[in-house]
């Protein structure tokens, strides 16, 4: 079966599985204190996935009272060091590049042949957001689940938007039209003095929940102390976590791409980074007219 072939019948699948029940069930399991059950799961998973313990805060995995607890787990001091230059927009995650780009005609690219509207995405008004860029991070099972601030900024925003539950791997991205804007997401938006940008974490089957700093647990069945006033947040502060796997979607504005001048560094599709790499390069002499 080729590639595409195989992507058409996971994707039929999702279509008939009861995603909300089985990321229900996911989640229960990784909130349990299970003892000894959860360490045989911790160490299975961590030896099937090449999960690298050396980098964890706590590497001996008997110390973690749930899955959850790994899987969130902090790193050592040092494990991501950040640019030194301020103006350099970081990684807000460890992950693989899915797609990035301009965002052009209010519309994003998510695979050959598919794009979604950025409205969609932010479930509102996108304006700011015109001729301005995307980088969508798809975060592997083996990943640090931990989403730190890629530039300092206040937060203005945040909203929880309901939705589907569809994988978010990369084999459903290439198959499964609007994706990123159809699957529950957390939206985070955020102001600078050179314009806004946007962090849109994307829920997706079998993740437990998202969470940030601010509200604790988002979930469609679970309740969070609502989101009241602005708060600042410098680059590298530890903001949320997706309790099991998801996605990243960070949206510069037209306004900060032009006044930072930055420009994606490129990279092919599928390309590992980790937390706190440059995504971004400053160009030298005047602002250049976007990100490509």
């Amino acid at each position: 079966m080729d590639e595409l072939a195989h992507a058409q019948r996971f994707l039929w699948l999702q279509h008939r599985l009861p995603k909300a029940l089985l990321t229900r069930l996911a989640g229960a399991f990784a909130r349990w204190p299970g003892g000894a059950v959860t360490t045989f799961a911790i160490r299975r998973f961590a030896e099937h996935y090449g999960v690298n313990l050396d980098e964890a805060e706590q590497p001996e995995l008997e110390a973690y009272g749930t899955f959850n607890a790994f899987f969130t787990r902090n790193l050592k001091a040092g494990a991501r060091p950040w640019p030194d230059d301020p103006e350099c927009l970081a990684s807000p995650c460890d992950g693989a590049l899915s797609a990035q780009g301009p965002i052009t005609a209010g519309q994003i690219f998510q695979a050959k042949g598919i794009a979604y509207s950025a409205e969609g995405l932010l479930a509102g008004d996108a304006a700011a957001y015109e001729n301005g860029a995307f980088s969508t991070i798809y975060l592997a099972p083996k990943d640090y689940h931990q989403i730190h601030m890629p530039l300092a900024g206040t937060l203005t925003a945040l909203r929880y938007v309901p939705g589907d539950l569809f994988s978010v791997n990369p084999a459903t991205a290439a198959t499964r039209p609007g994706l990123f804007a159809r699957n529950e997401r957390v939206i985070l938006e955020f102001s600078t003095p050179d314009g806004p940008f946007t962090l849109v974490l994307v829920g997706a089957l079998i993740v437990g929940a998202m969470r940030t700093r601010w509200t604790g647990r988002v979930t469609a069945t679970s309740s969070s102390a609502p989101w009241q006033s602005e708060r600042f947040a410098d680059r590298g502060d530890a903001i949320g976590a997706f309790e099991l796997g998801s996605t990243v979607i960070v949206l510069l504005s037209e306004q900060l791409k032009r006044q930072r001048a930055l420009t994606w560094l490129p990279r092919a599709s599928g390309a590992a980074f980790r937390l706190g790499e440059p995504l971004t390069e400053a160009l030298s002499g005047p602002p250049s007219a976007g990100a490509s």
